[in-house]
């Protein structure tokens, strides 16, 4: 564990769930995500016609992140990663990554959405069929974020129930009104909240564990 020293620094982190800032109805996205299905998990991602990358990562760029936190050292692989691939994960450049890779890629769009507008932001901003139908709950429990995986079965099975309602094109107010709507996604909102430093700590930790598999770390 070669950054494990400063990883788990304390650091404070959003405790409130928001209304959701998030762009509505992303068509484009969705239909992006919807052809991802099913993504392989710590397997090869290779897709016919794409290259899979070598992502390097500087070795000073990962102690200064290291050095800052947990939160930063995960941010400096997302980031490289969108990098590599030209912006958000779709179709087209999936094969670019591994299946680590696009792990930890879906739990910063899992996180980033949840802890702006909860389970139904993320769910009706399209990202259902990527968090949902893939594998992603069992790659989190293998990753060592044992009770995350089950809060995102938890979060399948009502998706599962009320995706036809919670992704139609809907307006700023009737957006909002779905929180009311649907309450049953507040408890799991909550646990999130909860976890979310545990489980970026244990990925931390784990990536940090398993650093060829994330990236390469080159020395300049």
């Amino acid at each position: 564990m070669l950054f494990a020293k400063n990883l788990l620094s304390g650091r404070k982190i959003n405790t409130k769930i928001g209304g959701g800032s998030a762009v509505f109805s992303l068509k484009s996205k969705l239909l992006a995500l919807q052809l991802l299905s099913p993504f392989t998990i710590f397997a090869n991602s290779r897709r016919k016609g794409m290259e899979q990358k070598i992502i390097t990562i500087s070795d000073a760029r990962l102690r200064e992140a290291a050095a800052q936190g947990m939160d930063e050292f995960l941010q400096v692989f997302i980031d490289r990663y969108r990098e590599v691939i030209g912006g958000e994960l779709n179709a087209g450049n999936m094969g670019m990554l591994n299946g680590e890779q696009i792990s930890l890629l879906a739990y910063a769009l899992f996180r980033e959405e949840v802890m702006d507008g909860g389970f139904i932001q993320l769910i009706h901003n399209g990202y259902g069929p990527f968090i949902f139908d893939n594998p992603f709950a069992k790659a989190m429990r293998l990753m060592g974020a044992h009770d995350f995986s089950k809060l995102v079965y938890k979060g399948k099975r009502l998706y599962d129930k009320y995706k036809e309602e919670l992704t139609k094109d809907c307006s700023d107010e009737e957006f909002m009104a779905l929180f009311e709507a649907y309450p049953q996604f507040d408890d799991l909102d909550d646990e999130f909240v909860e976890m979310e430093e545990e489980v970026t700590a244990a990925l931390a930790c784990y990536v940090d564990e398993h650093l060829e598999l994330f990236a390469e770390v080159v020395k300049e």
